[in-house]
């Protein structure tokens, strides 16, 4: 293979970005995966069943291809999920802002992840998208809220993170997700060059 080949790899392999989609059941992952695919590559929108393992789909944006990992938040799933870490650009982590009881649960797990950030890598940009708005009386105060309860909590590990309130089932709040998540990539491309 002459240097040549290798350096068309390697450029391919920078225009991919890997996002990993996380959360806990129900929360709504395959619903804003299932509302990126219908704007996005045209597909028409699906009835969502819970992600048993992870699905794995490729939508082309702004010249990347941006490869969306939608894994199972079950329980028994969560021990393997830092299997899927490696190589992770963007940790699109969503949260059912509906489902006030399991608010602390979703946020211990976000903690866990963050703590093994060597695993999950120091350059992996964090979305939290505070999902099922829709649901939710006075979403606007609740949003806030729990941002500024985020932001306090996972201060702590000292990571930069992206929260937007959004209903996934209209779309509502994701209108420049994919916009948020191949941007930083992009940065880092044009450092580079």
């Amino acid at each position: 293979m002459g240097l040549l080949t290798i350096i068309k790899k390697q450029k391919l392999k920078d225009k991919e970005c890997r996002c990993l989609v996380l959360g806990l059941d129900n929360s709504g992952k395959s619903t804003v995966v299932d509302w990126i695919l219908s704007t996005y590559k045209h597909q028409d929108r699906q009835a969502i069943t819970p992600t048993v393992g992870f699905q794995i789909h490729t939508v082309p944006f702004a010249g990347h291809n941006v490869q969306l990992w939608d894994i199972g938040g079950q329980s028994t799933l969560r021990p393997y999920w830092d299997n899927y870490f490696d190589k992770t650009d963007v940790l699109l982590w969503v949260m059912d802002i509906a489902a006030a009881s399991r608010v602390d649960e979703s946020v211990h797990e976000l903690q866990t992840i963050l703590r093994n950030r060597d695993r999950l890598g120091y350059n992996c940009r964090i979305v939290v998208l505070l999902n099922k708005k829709d649901l939710v009386n006075e979403a606007e105060n609740v949003s806030q809220t729990l941002q500024r309860d985020l932001s306090r909590l996972l201060q702590l590990e000292n990571v930069p993170i992206e929260t937007r309130a959004t209903s996934a089932l209209g779309g509502e709040g994701l209108e420049t997700l994919m916009e948020s998540i191949v941007g930083r990539k992009r940065k880092v491309l044009e450092r580079v060059s």
